[in-house]
């Protein structure tokens, strides 16, 4: 197995849940045009009463940490917390995980990151209010103890646009023979011209269809997998309910959901897909086998309750799904 540093947000996850009050309403705009809100039953000034309530730990960081850990390799987690309840609820879960928390760092004078999550129980998608805390910045972490590590991989999900910090950690996986996946966020996309330049650091990058076409030209999944393709070898690109398309600068493979299941929360599906497939390349798997489990690992976890309760270990048995090589 290997050895992979995590680096990237850590949040006590709050969930309201209610069966009625959250149910999405559509909402017209001056243009008629209809979306969706989740609001649609709440009132301003009015008293609500929530049906449940569900501590849960979140964030890219930690998500991607404890699927590392039970996927068996030994698994290290960078990132920020406070001195607070919540930041102990971090260092709890990780702990019970097996996650290397010694890398660990307490901001001074901030609270640990939290999310309050409106969950509407019937499509399984949610409002989410988060106050970043210590997870809003990651300048204090030092690149320098990843000599001291000594990783196989380094996975990093958004560092909330720190492009000096980003480009710390990258060259130093470079210099020490450690290969990088990287899962941008939307303000890494916002410095486009830093993390082109970025991008000849990272040996896999997974965004979804808009991020990509904010960072290339091209309208269709083959088009901006190929442009991406000019800057990083293996690039994997997912599309929602539409499934993804991955090249590893050999193959190309276009692919559906693992399965069509009833969804109870969306939240950390990405972090799934992403840690997922880093999990299973990283045991030896083939490119098209991390990709199954990768999107095995995703459906696995909408439908479960919180980002972590459903992420899988890596010995499940799994079917075919719909994947298909683009020649």
């Amino acid at each position: 197995m290997a050895r992979i540093v995590a680096l990237g947000s850590a949040l006590q996850d709050l969930y309201l849940i209610d069966h009625d009050d959250f149910i999405a309403t559509k909402v017209y705009s001056l243009s008629e045009k209809s979306h969706e809100s989740i609001f649609g039953e709440l009132k301003i000034g009015s008293k609500v009463d929530i049906d449940r309530l569900s501590y849960e730990v979140g964030g890219g960081g930690t998500n991607a940490a404890v699927e590392f850990a039970r996927h068996g390799h030994e698994s290290i987690y960078f990132g920020n917390i406070g001195h607070d309840a919540a930041g102990a609820a971090v260092l709890n879960c990780l702990d019970e995980e097996g996650v290397d928390t010694s890398y660990v760092t307490y901001a001074p004078r901030k609270n640990t990151g939290c999310s309050v999550i409106l969950l509407d129980t019937h499509s399984g998608e949610r409002t989410i209010l988060t106050h970043r805390g210590a997870s809003a910045t990651f300048d204090n972490l030092n690149e320098a103890d990843l000599d001291l590590i000594s990783p196989d991989w380094l996975y990093v999900t958004s560092l909330r646009g720190d492009m000096n910090t980003l480009l710390r950690f990258f060259e130093k996986a470079k210099e020490i023979g450690a290969k990088v996946m990287f899962n941008p966020g939307k303000l890494e996309l916002a410095e486009k011209k830093k993390l082109l330049g970025l991008l000849d650091l990272v040996d896999v990058l997974l965004v979804n269809k808009k991020e990509a076409a904010e960072i290339v030209p091209g309208t269709i999944l083959t088009e901006l997998v190929s442009h991406l393709g000019n800057y990083v070898k293996t690039v994997i690109i997912t599309d929602g309910s539409m499934g993804a398309i991955a090249t590893d600068g050999d193959k190309t493979y276009r692919f559906g959901i693992y399965e069509d299941l009833k969804v109870k929360d969306t939240t950390g599906a990405g972090d799934a897909f992403g840690s997922g497939f880093l999990a299973h390349l990283a045991a030896g798997k083939s490119f098209r086998q991390a990709l199954t489990f990768a999107s095995a690992n995703s459906t696995s976890v909408v439908t479960k309750l919180g980002a972590k309760a459903g992420l899988l270990t890596g010995t499940e048995e799994l079917h075919e799904f719909p994947i298909q090589e683009v020649r």
